[in-house]
């Protein structure tokens, strides 16, 4: 599964934090929600078209907050993640 894309809510902390990512593996895609951190809840959606991946993605981040960032994968990528001990930044 290659990360895609990664999006931050701006938000520090455990309670107010959210990331997404759009995630692709071959022909299939999918969108992963976290809310909370390192230790919080994610949910997975798998999409076998990169627009309806999309669209997904889009609801999500319109959540009438706004402040979504979109962070450069690599570094910071889903496998990274439970490696990585949380200091609240993206």
């Amino acid at each position: 599964m290659e990360d895609v894309e990664r999006w931050w809510n701006g938000a520090w902390g455990r309670l107010a934090r959210r990331d997404v990512w759009l995630r692709k593996d071959g022909d299939h895609w999918e969108v992963e929600a976290l809310a909370g951190g390192v230790e919080g809840h994610s949910n997975t959606w798998k999409f076998f078209c990169e627009p309806d991946a999309r669209a997904f993605l889009d609801r999500l981040l319109d959540d009438g907050r706004g402040g979504w960032r979109r962070l450069t994968v690599g570094a910071w990528g889903r496998r990274d993640r439970k490696e990585q001990p949380d200091r609240g930044g993206p």
